[in-house]
């Protein structure tokens, strides 16, 4: 299903051709798939099904941290007018679990669900920073540190650095290390100091270079990750 997620429609000879396997194999598995709502034949092409969209909705509204946050980040869209989100690590990945748009939010096509390497992101080493050092080590060694950008860390000596000043001043920053022109501030989600989760706003980096409006942005992302934090631990 990850070949079909990064096109609209495939054909059997195209998904054959681009898994190396016999068009009759993957013509079996796209009948189970389809079976299973999964996937969706339109006159002999494939596509993603909706069925993936209700098991994620369902996941995510199970979430007891999605509950708790979604006030906040929606406060933080409509306050800041960036684009606001609540995180988890899974599987030592960095994963959207929900988003907020406010008036002048990038436009990045981020969704909930959406999986990414955690080093590169500061929602995402805002979390790697109050993790055990063993659980960043195993994260390093299973994930690796691949560069999205010229800007993105790969070293471990020098990611272990920023997470420890990540960890001193309880907040996390970063430019262009996801995508290109984006910035991101970011507040992790504690409670009884274990890491659930993480708070962020994302904006264009440029913005960030203003020292004052990161700030409000530092200020805002902080305040609302300590809201949610303390709500979670008493809902």
């Amino acid at each position: 299903m990850g070949l079909l997620s990064n096109k609209e429609c495939s054909g059997v000879a195209d998904l054959s051709r681009r898994m190396d396997l016999p068009k009759s194999t993957v013509h079996d598995y796209l009948r189970t798939l389809q079976t299973l709502g999964f996937v969706v034949n339109e006159d002999g092409t494939y596509r993603l099904g909706f069925r993936l969209l209700e098991l994620g909705g369902e996941v995510k509204y199970r979430n007891r941290l999605y509950h708790v946050a979604r006030p906040e980040i929606e406060r933080l869209a409509e306050t800041t007018g960036e684009l606001s989100s609540v995180n988890v690590e899974e599987a030592g990945r960095f994963v959207i679990l929900h988003t907020e748009q406010g008036e002048e939010s990038l436009q990045l096509g981020i969704y909930p669900g959406l999986a990414i390497p955690i080093h590169t992101h500061a929602a995402g080493k805002v979390m790697l920073a109050g993790f055990s050092e063993e659980k960043v080590d195993r994260i390093v060694a299973e994930r690796g540190l691949p560069k999205q950008t010229e800007d993105t860390i790969s070293d471990r000596d020098e990611l272990l650095e920023e997470l420890g000043q990540i960890r001193e001043q309880g907040y996390a920053v970063d430019s262009n290390e996801q995508v290109v022109g984006m910035g991101v501030v970011a507040a992790p989600v504690k409670v009884e100091k274990r890491i659930v989760g993480s708070i962020g706003i994302v904006c264009p980096t440029d913005r960030l270079e203003d020292d004052d409006f990161r700030q409000e942005l530092v200020r805002e992302v902080q305040k609302s990750a300590n809201i949610v934090s303390v709500n979670y631990q008493y809902s």
